[in-house]
């Protein structure tokens, strides 16, 4: 998820005829935060990255590669997913078709993200950063939280589905 400040004007409740106004953050400085999510037991991961080019992907990507909880993971086709740097790393990773952002349950938890953190504005990167930090360890420390939001039946259904490690040959 991008992370920057180009701010975003988000709904608010009012009282009927109040009119509302919301400053407008404009800038072009981003950071951007990778999230990893088990849709089974709700445990969740992140990384800030500067970039989401495939060497900057990859260097997430190995990390989480060496976790014994994360056996691959799903995204869409960005080109930083797609890279050599990112088939270098060694898990499985399943590519979705273009345009699906409905099938990731990820995208769903950035909505969630983006509803606590925009909205207002900030003095720089940093202090975006420093408020996103603890609304991903609210999150972190709610697994059942993350589970109802991300944990799909047809995603629960499929992973049950897997062979375990012990029945592939």
């Amino acid at each position: 998820m991008r992370v920057g400040l180009r701010g975003q004007v988000r709904k608010v409740w009012a009282p009927r005829g109040v009119a509302v106004s919301q400053a407008v953050q404009i800038g072009w400085k981003y950071l951007y935060v990778a999230v990893a999510i088990d849709p089974m037991t709700g445990r969740l991961w992140w990384a800030w990255q500067k970039n989401m080019k495939g060497e900057e992907m990859a260097r997430v990507g190995k990390v989480w590669a060496e976790d014994p909880n994360i056996d691959g993971w799903v995204w869409d086709g960005a080109g930083g997913h797609r890279g050599e740097d990112m088939q270098a790393v060694d898990a499985p990773q399943v590519v979705q078709p273009p345009y699906a952002p409905e099938l990731n349950p990820v995208e769903r938890f950035f909505r969630e993200l983006r509803r606590a953190l925009e909205g207002r504005v900030y003095p720089d990167l940093q202090a975006k950063q420093e408020a996103l930090e603890p609304i991903l360890r609210a999150w972190q420390t709610g697994p059942e939280r993350v589970k109802k939001l991300c944990g799909w039946g047809w995603i629960r259904t499929a992973l049950e589905a897997l062979p375990t490690a012990a029945e592939t040959p």
